[in-house]
């Protein structure tokens, strides 16, 4: 019984960080420059793929997990991805799941995405900056505690 509750909290917490892949690594990067030459960022900011190592605490069970991902940006606002997540030590029974979602890009290089997932329980949420050109992404998700950052994949 408990195996089921902490398999069941895996599956949710899977699908959350999935949308965390929202920050991968391997791209070609364009920005959009605005009259003063000052940088400006679009969705078109981020194209291509993006590794990412992902690290956190599932709160409430308060279960230490780490991953990795690979999400590609369309430079569209569309993002596909799959991840490894390992809960506590405990490797997925899918070795690499995959997502889907969307992203949005502003102008000052601040965004957010929502990633969507076979294993999850409802989409996970996640905010980001765009620094470097493009070619790296520095995230969180909303609903727990983790983090990544993802560089564009040369």
């Amino acid at each position: 019984m408990q195996r089921k509750s902490v398999l069941r909290i895996l599956t949710v917490a899977i699908a959350m960080i999935v949308c965390f892949v929202l920050a991968g690594a391997s791209a070609m990067a364009q920005s959009d420059t605005a009259h003063s030459g000052d940088r400006r960022c679009s969705n078109r900011t981020l194209f291509g793929d993006y590794g990412s190592q992902i690290e956190g605490t599932l709160l409430g069970p308060n279960l230490p997990f780490r991953g990795l991902a690979m999400a590609h940006f369309d430079g569209k606002g569309n993002i596909t991805q799959v991840d490894h997540i390992v809960f506590n030590g405990i490797p997925p029974t899918i070795e690499w799941t995959p997502g889907t979602g969307t992203y949005a890009v502003n102008p000052d290089c601040t965004g957010s995405a929502v990633i969507n997932s076979p294993s999850s329980q409802g989409p996970v949420n996640l905010h980001f900056v765009v620094v470097n050109h493009g070619k790296q992404i520095n995230q969180v998700v909303d609903a727990n505690a983790a983090t990544a950052v993802a560089y564009r994949v040369d």
